[in-house]
């Protein structure tokens, strides 16, 4: 598949004007051609300006028109899925069999959403009739929906070259609810970028929508994020990344005139804790399968087991035994990026500083990029002291945290920040610990995991990827699964109208059949 490198505003191929960048790849730290143009301020405005345009129409389109725009996309991206693969496992490193099951997810996404949209729950539709003799007051009719944001700028990640990219679940979610969006790519993987985009953009064409429903930007530097948080037309963002990054962007977003929401999924070390009786019936099955979970995508995954906490006791060796044996095995693979492998060494550096002690490293790197897989140590009391030990390190690291008792893995599990996820081993002999220790999970993490790992993920209704701070800016809401579209909506209602002004799922008609509360039944 031919790139050109362009930018994607709207039906438009723009060129640089800020400078290019050639893509790398990390197996090889050799560059890709071609060059991918750079833009700024001023392409951010002409994308943002289109997207305005088109949103009143885009977000009035009927559910049926929506839900066939997205399954457009998803047949494009279908469509595209073996190249896209190819290209995306040149510029990551990933194996390309993993990405082309990336890329159909990244159209299953679509293709749920459209159910979504068709069946209509997610608008929230309440009609409170009039009563025009209740006394002592008559009360007016009052319907009420929810409506899409406006606009949103839309950050893609790195580790996720397609199902947290350009046609991941945020642009999904975002166009389900009627938002139109301007996708800001990420660096790390230009070309699989604009493939997605094109799958996009030609969906909008083949759906007759106006060309500012989406957009895709590219810069070299923080201006252009810079540009699309402050764009006063930008009604909301959402950030897959570090901690630092997310806070800067949601830092700006509330300075501007108008405060906007930043939905962030930052930073989390997915604690998994081994309840006593599981240790004893199945401590190397745990082990085993924690570190094997924890090397997918060479750590790379915001949801990778990253700290095991377990009672020294029966089963312990056993388990830290089979750790051992799993990293030791481990090849060392390509990091995506430069910048990322800088950070996992100094993320290693950090962990030893504290107090960690290195336990066993994998096979040595054979490239420039590679990350070598290591397993630490460090003992409950040491844990508790040093709060950087809780600290995630973005690649193939893992911390066991050895306790003595179960009263220090409760303040262990009290010690730690928001995740996105944590898991609990156990037997039924182990419920009375798990029942104390599940009040201190609840309040700081979005899923709880039992007998198995935090990844992989369901894409599902139940699904929750969010938590307290720092693994998301608001725990209120998931940047995965069905109800990811709730960041996109807001509330409005409708008083006194006349039927024919409404909107049509409003209407006492009710002509697409969508579920309604009517007086709260």
């Amino acid at each position: 598949m031919k790139l050109t490198g362009n930018l994607l505003i709207g039906a438009n191929e723009v060129p640089a004007s800020a400078g290019t960048m050639k893509a790398l790849n990390p197996s090889t730290n050799q560059l890709i051609e071609p060059d991918f143009a750079f833009g700024g301020v001023v392409e951010v405005d002409m994308a943002v300006n289109l997207a305005d345009e088109a949103f009143d129409q885009y977000s009035h389109t009927s559910l049926t028109e929506r839900a066939a725009f997205l399954e457009r996309i998803a047949d494009n991206l279908d469509a595209v899925a073996l190249p896209l693969a190819a290209r995306a496992a040149l510029e990551t490193g990933l194996p390309e069999a993993q990405l082309q099951g990336e890329a159909a997810k990244a159209a299953t996404q679509f293709r749920q959403f459209a159910e979504v949209v068709r069946k209509g729950r997610f608008l929230q539709l309440a009609i409170d009739p009039a009563q025009p003799d209740r006394q002592p007051r008559p009360r007016m009719d009052h319907r009420l929906q929810k409506i899409a944001l406006g606009p949103v700028a839309i950050f893609g990640a790195s580790n996720f070259p397609i199902s947290y990219s350009v046609a991941g679940g945020d642009t999904a979610s975002a166009l389900a609810a009627g938002a139109t969006v301007i996708v800001k790519a990420h660096n790390a993987h230009p070309g699989a970028s604009e493939i997605q985009a094109k799958a996009i953009r030609k969906a909008v064409q083949d759906s007759g929508l106006p060309e500012g429903v989406f957009s895709m930007v590219r810069g070299g530097g923080n201006a252009i994020g810079e540009a699309l948080v402050d764009h006063p037309l930008i009604k909301a963002v959402t950030f897959t990344g570090s901690e630092q990054g997310g806070m800067a962007l949601y830092r700006r977003a509330q300075r501007r005139p108008e405060p906007i929401p930043v939905f962030t999924e930052m930073t989390s070390v997915n604690p998994t804790f081994i309840l006593p009786r599981a240790m004893t019936a199945r401590g190397a099955q745990i082990g085993d399968g924690f570190i094997e979970r924890m090397l997918v995508n060479v750590g790379q995954a915001c949801l990778k087991p990253a700290i095991l906490i377990a009672i020294e006791g029966d089963g312990f060796d056993a388990m830290r035994a089979a750790m051992i044996k799993r990293v030791a095995d481990a090849p060392a693979r390509p990091m995506l990026t430069p910048g990322i492998h800088a950070s996992y060494l100094n993320g290693l550096d950090q962990l030893q500083s504290a107090g960690a002690r290195s336990v066993v490293e994998g096979s040595a790197a054979v490239a420039d990029l590679d990350g070598q897989s290591a397993l630490l140590e460090v003992d409950g009391e040491r844990f508790l002291s040093e709060a950087a030990l809780a600290h995630e390190v973005f690649g193939p690291a893992a911390l066991l945290v050895k306790v003595t008792d179960q009263a220090q893995m409760l303040a262990v599990a009290r010690a730690l920040r928001g995740q996105l996820s944590a898991a609990m081993h156990l037997e039924e002999d182990d419920f009375e610990l798990a029942r104390r220790l599940l009040p201190i999970l609840e309040r700081r993490t979005g899923r709880i995991v039992v007998n198995a790992f935090a990844h992989p993920q369901e894409v599902s209704y139940a699904t929750i990827h969010g938590g307290p701070f720092p693994a998301s800016s608001d725990s209120r809401f998931t940047s995965v699964g069905m109800t990811s579209i709730e960041r996109f909506l807001r509330p409005l209602s409708y008083q006194g109208f006349p039927d024919a002004l409404l909107p049509e799922v409003l209407r006492d008609s009710n002509p697409f059949g969508v579920p309604r509360s009517v007086d709260g039944q």
